[in-house]
């Protein structure tokens, strides 16, 4: 079993910042594989972006440039560093990590970017 806490959400207002923080325990021993999803409300949950096994990064086309997904191995956390925040960019974030088959999930943190 894999667990996943979340935290660093809150309120901000039109091209501020966040930081998300994921903290991992239990059967994971690396960051690799780590990743960020959103779901705002009415759409579809979508992948933001994500540390893959081999260690680089993906990014979805609309935060490339203003996120960036980082790690923490001696502490099995990753973090989404959010600047320039859009009022599009409101959502549930979400920990992501798959093994095999089977998808962990945080129980996500709430991002509202206020114009």
């Amino acid at each position: 079993q894999v667990q996943l806490v979340e935290s660093g959400g809150g309120l901000v207002q039109v091209g501020g910042s966040l930081r998300l923080s994921c903290a991992a325990s239990g059967s994971i021993f690396s960051i690799n594989g780590l990743g960020w999803y959103r779901q705002a409300p009415g759409k579809q949950r979508e992948l933001v972006a994500r540390i893959t096994s081999g260690g680089s990064t993906n990014y979805a086309d609309s935060v490339k440039g203003r996120f960036t997904i980082s790690g923490d191995s001696a502490k099995n956390t990753v973090y989404l560093q959010m600047n320039n925040l859009e009022p599009e960019d409101t959502a549930v974030y979400y920990c992501n990590y798959f093994r095999g088959l089977t998808a962990y999930w945080g129980q996500g943190t709430q991002v509202t970017v206020s114009s």
